[in-house]
């Protein structure tokens, strides 16, 4: 009987494309991440199906898109029962000194009732466990219900809402929810992956989820080790653009009084979570650039303890490695800070919406492979049961296609027409090599750029008469597309998705 090969799928959190050393940032250090990528095959052109972290996530695992599942927007609300949390946390949450530098888990967690965003969604993740796979989860699972073992998983270390305290996390521990005392999230992250690799049973094949939340805000020094903080001390930060505020951006025109006496999203502020006022942006840039630097060479460093563990198991011959992140994000990039929430209206610009995609396996992965292809998150529902070899049966409203034959060298192309699309509530984005569109129901703005000489999206062509008839072809395929793959009770292009968080099952802040 064929062994079955393990998966060890790696999603980081609001880690663009850009930030690796092996797509080309000479600053950054990666040297696990470029190992990944010369033992296999690194996607230049892999797509979210939507700019922010929730919805982005549950397309992975659902192989579909928001306006099919429901899920629009980050999840403010819903991570679990406050009955779950343990007495140290309830004291905590009540607490209004707690030492917490980045506080969302408390003012999140006081209250909360856990929501069950997955039900009726069959994930690949079950697929996997309903063929003998035993599956483990370790990080951030943001979906609804962070205390309940769902989606396939019977090994559940996840931590309680979406991005953590990196130094105070909130974590599911021995049935309950606990807040951990100076403890590095990352690090406890891996700590747990590798328990689950120590406690499997070796005779199943085991899927492994490890969930970063890095390289996630907070970006201040004081979240991150100073190992790594040291790194990037005198570093110029010249892969990333320099530039002034978005005038889309929050913080577009404030001066620093006024930055200071707003209000945002009910946070209290640390140093480095979203950019303050013009004067102080070059403080600002440079400090953050920091500690997201710092995040991802510490995540980098964590995740080659995982790899060291299969390696001395002998494991790392039959293990599929997955490296991707749940989207990308701007540092700068356009003068935004941020992601597709990093502008209102939100936006679709490349460095929100590609990211890294890495995929190695020795033997039946040809190594330092880069692949110009175009893929989406939603196809990885079916490239990861297709590499493996488990059938399952597809629903005709799942838009994805494996690309497992181009892991395998059998062909370069999967697709006939070449194109990705995005949503983000209202917003939605079709993408070809040369061109891509933005929509925004019901009355704009909407956008046009021309890539493969507007690589950097400056120059909107959208009323462009030159461009008329380009712009009604790819409305009307866009359109189509959307049409045939809707579910109009969750048709995202009739909500109101502003950014600022999910409060329930299918609906939205105002």
């Amino acid at each position: 009987m064929k062994k079955k090969t393990n998966i060890l799928c790696v999603i980081t959190d609001d880690q663009g494309a850009w930030a690796m050393g092996c797509s080309g940032n000479q600053e950054i250090r990666t040297p696990t991440l470029n190992h990944i990528a010369e033992s296999g095959i690194r996607f230049d052109n892999c797509f979210c199906v939507s700019p922010v972290c929730s919805p982005a996530r549950t397309s992975i695992f659902t192989g579909k898109i928001p306006s099919q599942h429901g899920v629009h927007d980050w999840l403010a609300k819903g991570y679990l029962d406050s009955s779950s949390l343990n007495a140290d946390l309830r004291e905590q949450c009540r607490n209004p000194d707690a030492p917490w530098y980045y506080n969302w888990p408390r003012t999140e967690l006081s209250g909360d009732t856990a929501l069950h965003y997955l039900e009726n969604h069959k994930t690949f993740t079950e697929v996997l466990a309903d063929h003998g796979y035993e599956c483990g989860i370790s990080g951030k699972w943001h979906m609804g219900d962070s205390a309940k073992p769902q989606a396939g998983f019977s090994y559940w270390q996840t931590t309680a809402c979406g991005a953590e305290n990196y130094m105070y996390p909130v974590v599911w521990e021995n049935g309950e929810m606990v807040l951990k005392h100076n403890h590095y999230v990352t690090d406890l992250i891996t700590d747990n992956a590798i328990r689950f690799l120590d406690q499997r049973d070796t005779e199943k094949p085991f899927y492994l989820s490890v969930h970063y939340t890095a390289p996630h805000s907070p970006w201040a020094a004081v979240h991150h080790p100073e190992e790594y903080i040291s790194i990037y001390k005198d570093c110029p930060f010249e892969s990333v653009p320099n530039l002034p505020h978005h005038p889309w951006s929050p913080f577009y025109g404030l001066t620093l009084d006024e930055w200071n006496s707003k209000e945002h999203k009910g946070i209290r502020f640390s140093r480095c979570t979203y950019s303050p006022a013009n004067e102080t942006l070059q403080e600002y840039r440079r400090e953050s650039l920091t500690g997201y630097y710092a995040a991802v060479t510490a995540m980098d460093a964590s995740l080659g303890r995982i790899l060291h563990r299969l390696e001395k198991d002998g494991l790392l011959e039959d293990t599929l490695i997955i490296f991707t992140s749940d989207n990308g994000s701007n540092m700068g990039h356009h003068g935004i800070w941020g992601k597709g929430n990093g502008t209102c209206p939100v936006n679709m610009y490349d460095t929100s919406v590609k990211i890294p995609a890495l995929f190695s396996c020795p033997g039946r992965i040809r190594p330092g492979q880069v692949c110009h292809e175009m893929v989406s998150h939603y196809d990885f529902y079916e490239t990861i049961l297709d590499f493996v070899g488990i059938p399952f049966e597809k629903q005709e409203d799942m838009p994805g296609i494996s690309f497992a034959p181009i892991l395998t060298g059998e062909c370069e192309h999967v697709r006939d027409s070449i194109v990705v699309f995005d949503e983000y509530g209202p917003c939605r984005m079709i993408r070809s090599q040369e061109w891509k569109l933005v929509l925004r129901y019901p009355d704009g703005p909407n956008e046009l750029y021309h890539l493969t000489e507007d690589p950097g999206e400056d120059n909107n062509l959208y009323h462009d008469p030159a461009c008329a008839e380009l712009t009604a072809s790819m409305s009307a395929q866009l359109r189509g597309w959307f049409e045939k793959y809707v579910d109009p009770r969750f048709d995202g292009s009739k909500e109101k998705v502003t950014g600022k968080g999910q409060l329930t099952s299918h609906s939205f802040v105002q």
